[in-house]
């Protein structure tokens, strides 16, 4: 079985991520509102981005780290820019000048590892 991360644009220009084992199913349930949550209010929502993993655990520690993203870095994603990722994550700010965490890598099931 496969599960995916996803992220999807919001008819309000945001982006939302998430997890799932049914990728449309879930994109059905955003969209027809079966969703009370973020993308409720801000339907109809497109998928711009997917990946899958051999486990939702995967799955999910990729939604996380995705989550944590800024705009421009979930962009870079979408784009699939593996080199403007490795930037964004160079240059990634941190709160009140503290050292940025660990490196961690997006475990990509194509094979392209990417720095957060």
């Amino acid at each position: 079985m496969a599960f995916f991360v996803y992220v999807v644009e919001c008819s309000d220009g945001s982006y939302y991520t998430g997890h799932t084992e049914n990728l449309e199913a879930r994109l059905a349930a955003h969209n027809d509102g079966r969703f009370k949550g973020y993308t409720f209010k801000r339907r109809p929502v497109k998928l711009v981005f997917s990946d899958t993993f051999m486990t939702r655990d995967e799955a999910f520690r990729a939604e996380r780290q995705i989550k944590g993203w800024r705009r421009l870095k979930k962009q870079a994603l979408m784009r699939e820019d593996w080199e403007a990722l490795k930037v964004l994550a160079r240059t990634a700010k941190t709160p009140h000048g503290t050292k940025p965490p660990q490196a961690k890598t997006y475990p990509s099931a194509h094979g392209e590892p990417v720095e957060p």
